[in-house]
């Protein structure tokens, strides 16, 4: 039977009887449909990530030659805020696309983006601001980190199965981009207006950000089938599923966050690095990061997330080590590689640990189907878990990098002055997830995470 879509109505643009996996209707109309939602969805998404990370970029200008100079260790406590909010958001967040439909909640937490944004450009320009301020500012950037939840829980609706992978990647990649974008706007207007001109990092996205909500409220649509999933944090929370993911989605997306706000102060603190030498260097990392993100979803698509998942934490590991080894030489051309390095894997890691997500409820539901089970209602609730297991495993997984900022600081802060024991602390974790890997998702074939073809 073929699915009847009635298209969206105006204003409120609402699509009912949305069935990406009926292939009839995905070709005629729902592919189009679904990859605008995502262009759109991934600009508006790659300016919270701009907005959420801004202060890993400002923090370089905090000087006394512009009357804010402040400690390492209160400038690692300032980039660390925005992490801690813009994660917990996330649960909220996630949720309200249920509540309000993807592209209200998206022009929404979009336009709101103007508040932190338009206080930073003040603030900055303002010599002997105390610290709590700009804390305060920091807190409300983490506005941007709860963009990332709603719109991947809203994406992966729009979306079959099969093509979930790439799409949440592609997602996800586009908004990580904003971590180094917004280094690399850092870094132009250091190199043209000096390091005593932060404010004008703010003003580059003022107008950007009223674009984005403008096309958002213009182009996008709510999904009936989103907004008819009530009380799926509340049952996701019960899985035991969930929590594995988000101490994997700790290892991945957390060291990406956490190495992405904390790595300019890093070079600074390591290597003496003034403002320009961190900028030039900071925006690579994050950049091979996102860009990597949609192909670890690719690989996940063709391997299975959690062998993906596996050996990308062992490469984690390695390169942890290097850092170490590079820290103990005084080598930044090592040191670089290393972060570098890291920077990918964690992109590709990303990827593979959000494909595991909608893989695992996808194939309950074919072990429940294979047992007498309705499938239309075994993957329909399997697509309601999904969404929000996406949104808890983006909370927590942020939290990993304050985790990682808190680490830089009792290391960088201590009598050593280095990073080292934070390194040695990455490393162990890394080494951890290896082990949760294959415990929970290779050992046993019976929940190996891969894709259910023809499901």
């Amino acid at each position: 039977m073929t699915t009847t879509v009635h298209p969206p109505p105006r204003p409120g643009r609402w699509i009912s009887g949305w069935d990406p996996e009926d292939e009839e209707f995905w070709e005629r109309s729902g592919k189009r449909i679904a990859r605008r939602n995502l262009a759109l969805s991934v600009l508006s998404e790659h300016l919270g990530f701009s907005v959420w990370s801004i202060w890993s970029v400002m923090v370089l200008f905090l000087s006394p030659e512009i009357g804010l100079g402040f400690t390492a260790g209160e400038k690692f406590l300032l980039v660390c805020v925005p992490t801690l909010v813009g994660s917990l958001l996330r649960l909220p967040y996630s949720a309200a696309v249920a509540r309000f439909g993807g592209r209200n909640w998206t022009v929404l937490s979009t336009a709101v983006l103007l508040v932190p944004t338009l206080l930073a450009l003040h603030f900055v320009r303002q010599p002997g601001t105390p610290l709590w301020v700009f804390l305060l500012i920091g807190a409300l950037t983490g506005l941007g980190g709860g963009n990332f939840a709603s719109s991947m829980t809203n994406i992966a609706h729009f979306f079959p199965r099969r093509h979930q992978g790439w799409a949440l990647g592609l997602n996800a990649g586009g908004g990580n981009l904003g971590v180094a974008v917004i280094q690399l706007v850092a870094l132009l207007v250091i190199a043209t207006a000096g390091s005593t001109s932060p404010a004008y990092v703010a003003a580059v996205y003022l107008p950007l950000i009223v674009l984005a909500a403008l096309a958002a409220a213009l182009g996008m649509d709510n999904l009936d089938v989103v907004r008819g999933a009530p009380g799926a944090q509340r049952d996701a929370v019960r899985e035991p599923h969930t929590w594995w993911l988000s101490l994997l989605y700790i290892g991945t997306f957390g060291s990406f966050i956490g190495y992405g706000f904390a790595f300019g102060l890093v070079l600074q603190s390591q290597f003496g690095f003034s403002a320009l030498q961190a900028a030039g260097c900071t925006f690579l990392g994050p950049l091979l990061g996102s860009l990597a993100r949609p192909l670890g979803g690719a690989l996940a698509d063709r391997f299975g997330g959690a062998g993906v998942t596996c050996w990308n934490f062992l490469g984690m590991a390695a390169g942890t080590a290097l850092l170490l080894v590079a820290s103990g030489q005084g080598s930044f051309g090592l040191f670089l590689a290393a972060f570098t390095a890291l920077f990918v894997l964690s992109g590709l890691g990303n990827g593979s640990v959000y494909k595991m997500i909608p893989a695992v409820f996808a194939e309950r539901a074919a072990a429940r189907v294979t047992a007498g089970a309705d499938a239309a209602g075994a993957f329909a609730e399997a697509r309601r878990l999904s969404g929000a297991v996406i949104g808890i495993a983006g909370a927590v997984g942020g939290l990993g990098g304050v985790l990682i900022n808190l680490a830089f600081r009792a290391s960088y802060g201590g009598p050593a002055a280095s990073g080292d024991l934070a390194f040695v602390a990455f490393l162990v974790c890394y080494l951890g997830c290896v082990v949760l890997t294959w415990a929970c998702y290779l050992r046993r074939p019976a929940v190996a995470v891969r894709e259910v073809a023809g499901a």
